[in-house]
């Protein structure tokens, strides 16, 4: 007997599954997308059920009694949008900050004089509970508009315990709320507070002594700003050491500013991605491939400070799986759409439009811990999907500055739905 499906997304003209191989994709299978002319995707329950072409979807199914049938029109159909690396708990913006940045102030400089992070500490920590909520979700429900049904965000504008602990309470509070999946990421390292003043080691104490086991359960992943400025690599090692000794998994901010070896760290320590990567080296490219770790990279972030792009296409010549990020965040990065950072993917890192689908969505999905959950179209999955008004993958690249989405669905319900109309492809 067929299986009954609740969902059926038909009249796909282009559906992008990424099916493939298993884990994260390297290399040429980066830009193997897995497409399918005039597909469909059937889904129970919030999980798919059959993708591929329509007559064999249809033919391998039978709609239940309230099934929902949704007629994409012809028009492009990929897998949700996954974003693997935000800050998007916080309070206050720093739109003041502009005018230094357009003077010529580094971000180095804007931190050390008292701004930047540590600004936006000061407003985290004075904002409550509530407040760190509605902010939050309203963030989430942009990003659920651009097609985005996956976020990893990481705390680090609490700086203290009970401000650290807050923000990742709130990420386990919004899953309940936001029809995304969430993954929580600790940031306590993310800069030295200013209380501790020129005590950085004092701080990596309280972190890894007093923070690390507080936090356990409610964050995934632990990560650090490695960078001059921030934390040393020597800090950087002890501070993952004991997240991993802890369960938790490990991520880290490498090689943004400066090339401190961060790259190879996360390859020594078994990270699951190395995030930036501005200034790695061919060294640490070559560490990053042989151990499988995730390049986390975050165009956004280039194109908003005017600094270097990261060599992706090393990278990826490499073995290295890249994946991609907003890196959504009120400094250096304030922008919560996936499909720009798409565009400047394909037209500064010089991804192809397929690799860099393929970096934000089954990659980044790895990059999370949720690539055997969702990230492709396959059967098994969670039904995350995204209806473009685009003829096919290559316009997300092509076409720059609006919103493409036509409607998105996050575990097998319609969650957003435009009333524009697409162009007669």
């Amino acid at each position: 007997m067929k299986p009954q499906v609740d969902l059926l997304v038909y009249n796909c003209g282009e559906l992008v599954t990424m099916a493939g191989p298993q884990g994260p994709r390297t290399g040429h299978y980066q830009g193997r997308a897995g497409i399918v002319r005039d597909g469909a995707v059937a889904a129970r329950d919030g999980v798919i059920v059959a993708a591929g072409p329509q007559a064999e979807v249809e033919a391998s199914v039978q709609l239940g009694p309230h099934a929902f049938a949704y007629d994409a029109q012809g028009q492009l159909v990929t897998p949700g949008l996954v974003d693997p690396h935000t800050h998007a708990v916080y309070a206050g913006s720093r739109q003041h900050e502009l005018e230094l940045k357009l003077q010529g102030r580094s971000y180095l400089e804007i931190l050390e004089a008292g701004g930047g992070i540590h600004h936006t500490v000061r407003a985290t920590r004075a904002a409550g509970r509530n407040r760190l909520q509605v902010a939050t979700a309203a963030r989430l429900r942009v990003m659920l508009e651009h097609g985005t049904t996956a976020v990893e965000i990481k705390s680090g504008y609490g700086l203290d315990l009970h401000h650290e602990l807050e923000q990742l309470e709130v990420v386990a509070a919004l899953q309940e709320h936001v029809p995304q999946k969430l993954v929580a990421t600790f940031l306590g390292a993310h800069a030295v507070p200013l209380e501790y003043g020129d005590q950085p080691g004092a701080y990596v104490d309280l972190v890894v002594g007093d923070m690390l086991p507080r936090v356990v359960g409610l964050a995934r992943y632990c990560d650090v700003f490695c960078e001059r400025g921030a934390f040393t690599p020597q800090h950087t090692r002890r501070i993952l050491s004991r997240a991993r000794e802890l369960g938790m998994g490990l991520k880290l901010h490498a090689d943004e500013l400066s090339d401190l070896g961060g790259a190879e760290l996360a390859a020594e320590l078994g990270a699951v991605s190395a995030d930036h990567l501005l200034c790695v080296s061919p060294p640490g490219i070559r560490a990053l491939a042989r151990a499988g770790v995730i390049a986390v990279l975050l165009p956004g972030t280039s194109f908003y400070l005017g600094k270097p792009y990261a060599p992706a296409r090393d990278l990826v010549e490499a073995g290295v799986p890249v994946a991609l990020a907003t890196d959504a965040n009120p400094g250096s990065s304030p922008t919560e759409n996936l499909q720009l950072v798409l565009n400047l993917a394909c037209l500064y890192l010089r991804l192809t439009p397929a690799e860099a689908l393929c970096a934000a969505t089954i990659n980044a999905a790895h990059a999370c811990g949720l690539g055997q959950e969702l990230g492709s179209l396959e059967p098994g999955k969670r039904a995350d999907l995204v209806v473009f008004r685009a003829p096919d993958h290559h316009y997300l690249g092509y076409h720059y500055g609006v919103n493409l989405v036509q409607a998105v669905f996050a575990g097998g319900r319609l969650v957003v739905e435009s009333n524009q109309k697409g162009e007669q492809f």
